[in-house]
């Protein structure tokens, strides 16, 4: 058996300014299927995801909605 790769894709998440914030989405997507982590940052506005496969982008749009935040995108 080979080893699984991970896949890190960055996000761009809007509305995010404290460690609260942080924490909300980045639980939101540890929730998501295959994710194995999930760690934003509220000064790029950026969420750095890892995951076993590529992630379906409405998924992780629902994530952060949920957190109540804003997904703009692949950074």
């Amino acid at each position: 058996m080979s080893a699984q790769t991970s896949v890190t894709t960055v996000y761009q998440v809007s509305g995010m300014t404290c460690g609260h914030c942080e924490g909300a989405v980045s639980a939101e997507l540890s929730g998501i299927d295959g994710v194995s982590s999930a760690k934003a940052s509220a000064a790029t506005g950026e969420v750095t995801v890892t995951s076993d496969a590529p992630l379906d982008e409405e998924k992780v749009r629902a994530a952060v909605d949920e957190a109540g935040y804003e997904l703009v995108g692949k950074a």
